[in-house]
């Protein structure tokens, strides 16, 4: 009967194993409709004038960055089949009254290799693994601000300050009427300014790497027999330039005109 799907399964008891087993979790049939109306709806924007705080463009570069690594493989390997690059950047930094970019981040290599598992004189059969890896680098390069310079750094202010006291004076040498005129040295004043300044920040554009791969030390297996021309190395030095375009930007106070007189009708 159809309703049997909705029947309660038999209760258990604590001590019968079975009691041990799982219940069905609930299931869902479903899924997206082919087709979805929308209606536009107007845009309604600040026509008035108004004053923004929004990121800046301070330059637009492409920095060529030369990467020389040694990768070890966990095992012999017969070849490399494909390698799968990924630029990842972790440092971007702008020195601020410079002109100096420090730029630090690391190529993560995904390497499918192929590796001996039994052989003979007229071929060689394996697996096919992987092993994935991150090549660092590191640089520095000046910057020439081909959008607007930075902002200039505001430093931080402590200036101290100090109240005036009378206090009177004996001694042998002053009269009764001589007083000390001088600042409260019993007493420490001081006013600290500090100012937040707007950290230059990069975003990256797209990224080229050009690389040449070569296996260090192949030499020809010692144990088994093996086709001739077959070498195995755990090796690759990894020769490689990296064309790195990106946009050094920073958060500025842009003043947004108003418009002139706009139908309401313009936006809908």
């Amino acid at each position: 009967m159809p309703w049997n799907r909705y029947n309660m399964p038999k209760v258990l008891g604590p001590s019968d194993p079975k009691s041990l087993v799982k219940s069905a979790c609930a299931k869902v049939i479903g899924g997206t409709a082919v087709d979805c109306v929308n209606t536009p709806v107007p845009i309604r924007p600040l026509v008035t004038g108004a004053v923004a705080k929004i990121p800046v463009v301070l330059a637009e570069l492409t920095v060529q960055i030369n990467v020389n690594t040694i990768i070890s493989l966990p095992e012999p390997a017969l070849e490399i089949k494909d390698i799968k690059k990924h630029l990842k950047i972790t440092q971007c930094l702008l020195l601020q009254d410079t002109n100096m970019l420090f730029i630090k981040g690391f190529i993560r290599k995904n390497i499918q290799y192929a590796t001996p598992k039994c052989s003979n004189k007229e071929g060689v059969c394996g697996d096919i693994k992987h092993c994935t890896v991150d090549a660092p680098f590191s640089c520095t390069t000046p910057i020439t601000f081909n959008g607007i310079d930075p902002l200039p750094i505001i430093p931080s202010e402590t200036s101290e300050f100090r109240y005036f006291r009378k206090q009177d004076i004996k001694g042998p040498d002053f009269a009764d009427k001589d007083h000390l005129l001088s600042s409260d040295l019993s007493e420490f004043n001081q006013i600290s300014t500090e100012y937040f300044n707007e950290l230059p920040f990069c975003e990256l554009i797209s990224s080229r790497i050009v690389e040449f791969d070569e296996f260090l030390n192949p030499t020809h297996p010692t144990k088994g027999e093996f086709p001739f021309e077959e070498r195995l190395f755990k090796k690759i030095e990894e020769k490689a330039v990296i064309y790195l375009t990106l946009k050094i930007l920073q958060k500025r106070q842009v003043a947004v005109p108003p418009l002139g007189a706009v139908e309401d009708d313009d936006y809908c």
